[in-house]
C-alpha cells in the first residue's frame, strides 16, 4: 500500500512512533522525508509493503541501518518487520538498497536478531511465510558463506530455523535448510528437543531420512526421550529400521537410554506391543531382551503380562527364549496377568509348547502362587484356566501356610456371590482327595456367614420387609379391584339385576377362585411385614420361608385368575387364543422361577451341589 503526501502531511502535526515512543512532527523531530523520522518511515513502509518510498529512503538507510534507534522497542528491523508481515518485495528492495549502500560483505539485517533472540529468517519461519523464507535463503543466504553460519542462530527458546520449519510442518524448507547448513540438526533446543526427534514425533520420513545422512546428528528429546523413544511410541518401524541398518552403534546406544520415567525405548515397545520393532532391536543387540527396569526391576515379560500383550511376548521368547520373568518382589509375569486379569497372556503361557510353562506353580515373595491370587481376586476364568494346567500343584502353601482354597477366606458378603461359589465347586471338583481340607473350609465360612447375618439381623430384614410389602401391596390391589370389573360385566334383566353375566361358565368360577387367594395371599404377606420383630435373627429364617411361599402362591394365582377371565371371555368365539393365553399364563411362573434361578440352577448342573448356592 502506498504512503501518500495527504497521509503524511495529516499526521506530521503530532504523530506517537509506535515502535519508539517519540513524537513526530514537532520542529525537534522533523528529520527525513515529510517531517516523518528517518527510523519510524522504513518501518512503517515495511509494515505495509509499500516500495513507493524506498528510493527516498536510499539516502537516509545507512544512518537507519548503524543508527541504535534504528529498530522498534523490542529490537526488530524493518526487515523483521517487512518478514513478519510476508512482504517479499519489501524485503528484496531493502537488501538490494543495502548492498548497494554496504560495501561487500554479508547483510548486517539479515544477521541482526531482536530481543527474542529471532532473525528475520526465523521471523518470517515462525510466522508462517514460507515462500519468503524460501527466497531469502535462494536469493540472498546462498551469496554468503558468513550468512550460512547465521542459519545456525538461535532464538531464546534455543530453537533454530530448522526446529520451527519441521515443527510447523514445512517440509519443503526444511530440507532446503538441511540441504544449506547441516549443522543445524547437531544442537538441540531448551527442551532437549532435537530436529531428529521432531522429525520422527511428526513422522516426516523424508526428513529424517536426510538427517540420519549426517553421523552427527542429534537425537535427543523432552523428557529424557530420544528419537528412538519416539519411533516406539509411534509405531514409526521404518525409522527404526533405518536407524539400524545406517548407525547400528548408534541404534544400541539409544535403545539403552532411559526417560526420566526410567523407561528405555524396549520397555516402551513392551508397553505399546511393538513386537516388530523389538525384533528389529534385538536383531542388532540380542542383549536388550534381557535388560530390567531400573527402577524397581521390572523386565520386559512383566510389563508384557501387565498389558496382555502376548504378541510382543512371543516376538521377544522368540530371540530370547531365556529372558527374565519376575520382578524383585519374585512375582512372576503370570502373577501379573492373573492379577489384571489378562486371560490370554495366561492361556499363551499356560500354552502345552509354551516356554514359560514352569511359572504355573512358582511362588512369590509371600508364597503365593497364581491359582493363590487367581482365587483372592474371585476370577473363576483364571482358576478353571490354572487348574486345566495338567502341572497344576493345589497343595502348594504360601507363608501363611494356606493353600489356594483358603483364600477364598474373606467377608461373607463375597460367599453370596456367583464367581466365589463357582470357584469353590472348581477347586472342591479339581482336588477330591483334600475332603478334611475342605470340609473344615466349609464349616469356617458357615460359621462367619452366619455370625454376619445374624449381626446385621436388623438391616437385612428391614431390606425384605420394604421390597416384599411394596410387591405384596401391589398384588392385593390388583386383584382386589378385578374383584369388582368382572369378566362379562353385570346383567340388567328383570330378575337378575346385578349378578354376573358369566356366573354359571366353570372357567368364570375358577376365576374368582384363584383372584380371591391371590388376594388373601397378598393380605397376609402385607400384614406379617407389619408385625415383623427387627432384632429376631430366628424370626428373619422364619418370615424369608413363609413370606417367599405365600408370594409365589399369590404369583401364581393372580396369573392364573387373569388367565380364566380372558378364557371365559373368549372361549366362544376364539378358542384357540383362549388356550394360548392359559398355556402361557401357567407357564410363566415356571419360566420365572428358571430365569431368575438359571445362574444356580447352572452351578448345580455343572458342579453339583453345593451347601453355598443357598446363601447366594
Amino acid at each position: 500500500m502506498l504512503i501518500s503526501s495527504c497521509f503524511l502531511n495529516a499526521h506530521t502535526a503530532s504523530i506517537t512512533n509506535p515502535f519508539t515512543h517519540s513524537r513526530v512532527g514537532s520542529n525537534n523531530h522533523k528529520r527525513g522525508i515529510h517531517g516523518w523520522s528517518r527510523n519510524f518511515l522504513p518501518r512503517v513502509a515495511a509494515c505495509r509493503g509499500g516500495r513507493h518510498h524506498l528510493s527516498q529512503l536510499a539516502g537516509s538507510l545507512t544512518v537507519y541501518i548503524h543508527a541504535d534507534d534504528g529498530t522498534t522497542s523490542i529490537t526488530n528491523t524493518c526487515l523483521h518487520i517487512a518478514a513478519l508481515c510476508g512482504h517479499q518485495n519489501f524485503c528484496s528492495e531493502v537488501l538490494a538498497q543495502e548492498s548497494r549502500l554496504h560495501r561487500p560483505g554479508p547483510s548486517s539485517l539479515l544477521s541482526t536478531t531482536n530481543d527474542d533472540g529471532e532473525t528475520p529468517l526465523l521471523v518470517a519461519v515462525k510466522s508462517g511465510r514460507v515462500s519468503l523464507a524460501l527466497h531469502l535463503l535462494d536469493q540472498h543466504y546462498s551469496r554468503h558463506n558468513l550468512l550460512v553460519e547465521h542459519l545456525l542462530k538461535q532464538d531464546t527458546g534455543k530453537c533454530n530455523v530448522l526446529h520451527h520449519a519441521i515443527r510447523n510442518g514445512y517440509v519443503d524448507l526444511a530440507l532446503e535448510l538441511i540441504h544449506r547448513q547441516p549443522a543445524l540438526s547437531e544442537s538441540c533446543n531448551a527442551r532437549d528437543e532435537s530436529p531428529m526427534f521432531i522429525a520422527v514425533l511428526k513422522g516426516f520420513r523424508s526428513i529424517y531420512m536426510e538427517l540420519l545422512r549426517n553421523e552427527r546428528s542429534e537425537y535427543g528429546g523432552a523428557r529424557g526421550y530420544n528419537a528412538l523413544h519416539a519411533a516406539v511410541k509411534y509405531g514409526n518401524q521404518d525409522f527404526v529400521e533405518q536407524l539400524v541398518e545406517q548407525h547400528p552403534e548408534k541404534a544400541k546406544e539409544l535403545a539403552r537410554q532411559a526417560d526420566t520415567q526410567h523407561d528405555t525405548p524396549v520397555q516402551l515397545a513392551a508397553h505399546f506391543n511393538r513386537d516388530t520393532i523389538l525384533t528389529l532391536m534385538l536383531r542388532g543387540d540380542r542383549s536388550l531382551g534381557y535388560r530390567v527396569h531400573t527402577e524397581h526391576s521390572t523386565p520386559l515379560l512383566y510389563i508384557a503380562a501387565n498389558r496382555g500383550h502376548v504378541a510382543f511376548a512371543r516376538a521377544l521368547l522368540e530371540h530370547c527364549p531365556d529372558a527374565p520373568y519376575k520382578n524383585d518382589r519374585s512375582r512372576t509375569c503370570l502373577h501379573e496377568a492373573v492379577e489384571q486379569d489378562r486371560t490370554e497372556f495366561v492361556r499363551f503361557i499356560l500354552d502345552d509348547n509354551s516356554k514359560l510353562r514352569k511359572l504355573v506353580n512358582m511362588v512369590d515373595d509371600v508364597g503365593d502362587t497364581a491359582l493363590h491370587l487367581a482365587v483372592q481376586k474371585s476370577n473363576p476364568r483364571m482358576v478353571r484356566a490354572l487348574l486345566r494346567h495338567p502341572d497344576i500343584d493345589l497343595t502348594v502353601i504360601n507363608n501363611r501356610v494356606n493353600t489356594a482354597i483358603w483364600n477364598m477366606y474373606n467377608d461373607g458378603d463375597e460367599v453370596k456371590t456367583i464367581n466365589w461359589n463357582k470357584i469353590y465347586l472348581l477347586i472342591r471338583n479339581a482336588d477330591r482327595r483334600a475332603k478334611n481340607d475342605i470340609y473344615n473350609f466349609r464349616e469356617e465360612i458357615r460359621n462367619k456367614v452366619n455370625y454376619a447375618t445374624r449381626k446385621d439381623a436388623k438391616s437385612l430384614i428391614q431390606t425384605y420387609t420394604t421390597n416384599t410389602s411394596l410387591v405384596a401391596i401391589l398384588l392385593a390391589t390388583i386383584t382386589f379391584a378385578a374383584a369388582f370389573t368382572l369378566p362379562g360385566g353385570y346383567s340388567s334383566d328383570a330378575g337378575s339385576e346385578g349378578l354376573p353375566i358369566m356366573a354359571r361358565k366353570v372357567a368364570f368360577q375358577a376365576f374368582l377362585i384363584f383372584d380371591t387367594s391371590a388376594m388373601c395371599a397378598s393380605l397376609a404377606v402385607a400384614f406379617i411385614c407389619v408385625i415383623v420383630r427387627w432384632m429376631d435373627f430366628e424370626f428373619l429364617l422364619h418370615y424369608r420361608s413363609v413370606t417367599t411361599k405365600f408370594m409365589w402362591f399369590a404369583y401364581m394365582a393372580t396369573t392364573l385368575a387373569f388367565a380364566t377371565g380372558l378364557y371365559t371371555v373368549l372361549e366362544d368365539r376364539l378358542p384357540w387364543l383362549a388356550i394360548a393365553i392359559c398355556v402361557l399364563s401357567v407357564l410363566l411362573p415356571i419360566l420365572t422361577m428358571m430365569v431368575g434361578g438359571w445362574p444356580i440352577l447352572k452351578l448345580r448342573i455343572q458342579y453339583g451341589n453345593s451347601d453355598f448356592l443357598d446363601m447366594v
